[in-house]
């Protein structure tokens, strides 16, 4: 069923893998399963479908991948965060 308010964006590899490894609540778990994979080269990127809402969780969720709290940012990891906010930031409520 095709929601009206579904945003489709990219995440990085990085951010992706951060995310399934991380604690989830059921509709964001389900945005990133139900996620097209599109490899490119030697990684891939994912094809997030959700509501505005729910981009903004899992962003917010991949803000560790920043550093700081003594952990080293790890700079695709910083990248794939920024490239994934860039995205959000463009959705409309």
């Amino acid at each position: 069923m095709h929601h009206p308010d579904l945003q489709h964006l990219v995440l990085g590899e990085q951010g992706a893998d951060f995310l399934r490894a991380t604690e989830l609540v059921p509709v964001e778990r389900a945005a990133l399963d139900q996620g097209a994979t599109v490899r490119r080269g030697q990684g891939y990127t994912l094809r997030v479908s959700a509501v505005p809402a729910v981009h903004r969780q899992l962003l917010a969720r991949c803000r560790p991948l920043d550093g700081g709290q003594g952990v080293p940012a790890v700079l695709a990891q910083r990248k794939a965060r920024r490239e994934y906010e860039n995205r959000v930031s463009t959705l409309t409520p």
